[in-house]
């Protein structure tokens, strides 16, 4: 499955729809102590970027399976936001608009 954040690409291709993935996580009560302690000190929180990282790839599989849902060849236009839901969860949306190639 190709997936691109542009908007076009330079082939024909049937737009099937919009396809989404979203996943909430919510941090561990350890690693966001530790990220705290880091913050005080300033600089990059690990625990907290790979929590997002690990998200962020789940919310990709989901859409992904939504588009082979549509028989897609690709995604086109790809977004992705991040949200903070509640004290301590994060929501990632990523979406897109799945198309299919003319062969």
């Amino acid at each position: 499955m190709l997936l691109a954040t542009t908007d076009d690409l330079p082939a024909e291709y049937e737009v099937l729809g919009m396809v989404k993935g979203s996943r909430i996580r919510a941090r561990h009560v350890g690693q966001d102590i530790v990220a705290q302690l880091r913050n005080l000190v300033g600089g990059e929180i690990p625990e907290y970027a790979k929590l997002l990282e690990e998200t962020r790839e789940e919310a990709i599989k989901a859409m992904v399976a939504e588009a082979e849902k549509l028989s897609a060849d690709a995604i086109i236009g790809i977004r992705m936001t991040a949200n903070s839901i509640a004290s301590g969860a994060a929501e990632m949306v990523v979406y897109g608009t799945a198309v299919r190639f003319r062969r």
